[in-house]
């Protein structure tokens, strides 16, 4: 059975920690939903937002969906990671829609 991957995206310049107990919590719930989670506030140190930016689309590319955190769409970052998701057809949802539909979305 194939397990659902997804992409958490959400704000995280401004926010205190960088947002990071957001994407955790986040990242805890839909895997213990039973999705396999790609978390970018796990990604390595990079020296620039570019780099930052860089690695994360290259982890879009290989996910079947994205869970998008509340004020998402006020980030510059994630705005274009879900703008690429849609071009790429991926369902975005909120954290919220992807775990209520999880056994739908796990099924196949």
């Amino acid at each position: 059975m194939h397990r659902t991957r997804l992409y958490v995206a959400g704000p995280m310049t401004g926010y205190p920690e960088f947002n990071y107990p957001a994407f955790a919590q986040a990242s805890d719930d839909l895997r213990a939903a039973g999705f396999h989670v790609e978390n970018p506030a796990d990604n390595p140190v990079q020296s620039s937002w570019v780099d930052y930016m860089r690695l994360s689309l290259r982890q879009i590319s290989w996910v079947d969906g994205i869970a998008v955190l509340p004020g998402w769409d006020l980030s510059r970052g994630a705005v274009l990671e879900v703008d690429i998701a849609q071009r790429l057809g991926l369902p975005t949802l909120t954290v919220d829609q992807w775990l209520a539909g999880h056994a739908v979305v796990n099924a196949a």
